[in-house]
């Protein structure tokens, strides 16, 4: 039995003026709150990481609707799916009947409206993204319902919490906005019904967002989100088919929105003219010695081009395609744990002699993107995996994973292949293709600077993925030990002749032998990363701002790139490592070196400064900055990653700049 109870409130915007709306309570004990129709200004004029929220535009919501006072309840949803029970109290959120629904998809939050239509007979759906912005300001122009700051009532934990902080998610609390509607700013962040997209200017009637795309628009923020991200005008979205303890949804009693959508977004420069004419490798001779000038691939974009670039550029990937071009990826953005971080593209194409510009390659809006890996199978097929946060931080990252067989020019739609939203799925660059022909991608296990790293391992593909050491506990690195994990993070792994792993990783050092010191921990596994066993390699240690890349290269060896100290090192005595000339003499250099080793991974008799000896000023990005290069200087500091052309030229990146070189200069 519908109940029904008297609501009235007054309503102005554009001279218009509505009374006398009632309040209904459906079949499950859902309250909807009748919305008129009416005109708003939508978005703001914000810049910058809410440069989305631009243009305002003035939008009209040309019928009435009624939409849920509250978010949907735990009990109003397990009438729908009594299964989802198990999920309550997951991560210690919303155990009770009256606690706001949480970790639950785009596609189980639209199965519902449908399930409710179907018994009660009337419409429900979720609300585009215009009607939760119009009946979330309800009549206001300010940042919040409330103004243009958030009272103390309204707020829970505001803030990026590494580890997420249980509170309760009780619907209707805090108090009601003007037009009766609980939980617009906060409690949990709401799926809407658009696809993601910008704004387009002008006056809309209706918006539904885009034709397609690849991210549907949440709204409000949660109770774990800092207050400039709960604005009215803020803008979010998801991979439909996440979920979280951050997430849930309410609904709206309305007709199907009409209108027609926007076209979906064009592709952006990355992915555009891309030939599909396949290279003709010709290998450089073995004899012929090959060091090319260091060049920028990081390059700020013309401001018109609109691509958000931010102030700081870092933790690159990079593959060769099969039409000769190279492909770099990297993350741009103001903080490592903020929101705003996006992943940049750019090409080194085929016969050109500079990097493009950069443009947008992947971005879920307002998530941390920490962590992105390219590879090339040399069968045609690239494989882009990269983290997703659940909001700011890098700790709680779910991975995706997307494909493309035309050289990068489209891609599949990316599909979390590890969908839980926790450690152990900080990507690192590197993936690779055992001899069986199994993907490994290496992921840090631990958000700090110690910890480990695991492996997530796929037989089939990447169609599926596991991780050998879910469920076990982080192991002590020590020499002779052995556990579940790599030692160190920003581990670069490659498999050995004997079917076996190795790894070299960053911090957990182990000391070597004698007086040396702590040293590179390598380790070791036989099953394919379920146990490892540790020892200290010959290599320094690795330190802040700093990550080694490891490869095995076409002609057989292996190659580690690595650091010989961290430039902030006031020691002498630790700095740098002695190096043997052409001739036989022996110096001290600092930076950038290249390691060979010819019996897999036990020795690394070849060592080799990353220069060509000439003087020149360099910019390394990041957190390495300005400096110079000569004969006993290399780039100090940076991250790494590193892919081997089929004409055996080895492409170095470093955190903004791209080193190209061969295995006869190396050993030169």
């Amino acid at each position: 039995m519908i109940k029904h109870c008297f609501l009235t409130f007054l309503f102005c915007t554009s001279g218009l003026v509505q009374t006398g709306f009632s309040q209904q309570t459906n079949s499950i004990g859902m309250s909807l709150v009748p919305l008129p129709a009416g005109t708003f200004y939508m978005g703001s004029e914000r810049e910058g990481k809410d440069a989305d929220e631009s243009p305002v535009h003035r939008v009209s919501i040309s019928r009435p609707l009624l939409m849920g006072a509250t978010e949907v309840t735990n009990r109003q949803y397990e009438a729908f799916d009594p299964a989802h029970k198990v999920l309550r109290g997951k991560y210690g959120f919303s155990k009770d009947d009256d606690e706001a629904v949480i970790f639950v998809s785009y596609a189980e939050a639209t199965a519902f409206c449908a399930w409710l239509s179907k018994k009660e007979g009337k419409p429900y759906r979720l609300p585009t993204e215009a009607e939760w912005e119009y009946a979330c300001r309800a009549g206001t122009i300010s940042d919040f319902s409330t103004g243009n700051g958030l009272p103390a009532v309204y707020q829970k934990s505001q803030q990026t919490d590494r580890d997420a902080v249980v509170v309760s998610l009780k619907t209707g609390q805090t108090p009601a906005n003007p037009w009766g509607l609980y939980d617009m700013h906060g409690n949990v962040e709401e799926w809407c019904q658009d696809w993601y997209g910008p704004y387009v200017p002008g006056e809309q009637t209706d918006p539904t967002g885009r034709a397609g795309g690849l991210y549907r628009v949440t709204r409000g923020g949660s109770h774990g989100t800092p207050v400039t991200f709960l604005r009215s005008a803020n803008r979010m979205a998801m991979l439909p088919e996440d979920k979280s303890w951050l997430v849930g949804f309410r609904v709206v009693q309305a007709p199907p929105v009409t209108t027609k959508p926007l076209p979906a977004l064009p592709a952006t420069a990355v992915f555009q003219g891309v030939s599909q004419q396949k290279q003709l490798w010709k290998p450089v001779p073995d004899n012929q010695p090959v060091f090319r000038e260091p060049q920028r691939y990081v390059r700020k974009p013309d401001c018109q081009d609109n691509v958000p670039f931010y102030s700081h550029n870092h933790q690159p990937a990079i593959t060769w395609c099969p039409n000769g071009d190279l492909l770099a990826i990297w993350f741009s953005t103001d903080a490592e744990s903020g929101r705003e971080m996006t992943v940049l593209g750019s090409r080194l194409r085929k016969g050109a002699t500079a990097w493009d510009q950069p443009s947008e390659f992947f971005k879920v809006p307002d998530r941390n993107m920490t962590g992105s890996s390219l590879f090339h199978d040399g069968a045609g097929t690239l494989y882009h995996m990269n983290g997703v946060e659940t909001d700011g931080d890098w700790q709680n990252l779910a991975m995706a994973l997307r494909t493309s067989r035309d050289n990068g020019a489209t891609w599949s739609a990316p599909v979390l292949v590890s969908p839980e939203h926790t450690k152990r799925h900080q990507v690192i660059a590197g993936m690779f293709k055992t001899k069986e022909g199994w993907l490994v991608q290496a992921a840090d296990a631990e958000p700090g600077p110690t910890g480990g790293t695991a492996i997530h391992l796929s037989k089939d593909g990447g169609k599926t993925w596991t991780m050998p050491s879910a469920g076990q506990p982080a192991p002590a690195f020590t020499a002779g030990g052995s556990g579940a994990l790599i030692a160190g993070i920003h581990a670069g792994v490659v498999q050995l002749s004997d079917g076996r792993l190795l790894a070299l990783g960053r911090k957990d050092d182990i000391p070597g032998p004698d007086s040396v010191g702590l040293r590179m921990p390598v380790s070791i596994s036989g099953d394919m990363g379920n146990t490892w066993t540790y020892a200290a390699s010959e290599l320094p240690p690795v330190w802040s701002g700093q990550r080694l890349a490891l490869i095995r290269l076409n002609e057989g060896p292996l190659l580690a790139v690595s650091f010989t100290h961290h430039p902030d090192e006031r020691d002498g005595a630790k700095a740098g490592m002695y190096f043997r000339r052409r001739d036989g003499s022996v110096f001290k250099g600092y930076g950038m070196y290249a390691a060979l080793s010819f019996d897999e991974g036990k020795t690394w008799p070849v060592k080799k400064l990353l220069t060509d000896g000439k003087e020149r000023y360099l910019n390394g990005g990041a957190w390495t900055g300005a400096f110079q290069t000569d004969r006993t200087h290399a780039e100090p500091k940076g991250y790494l990653a590193i892919t081997q052309t089929p004409d055996n030229i080895i492409h170095l990146l470093s955190s903004s700049l791209h080193y190209q070189f061969n295995l006869s200069w190396i050993k030169e």
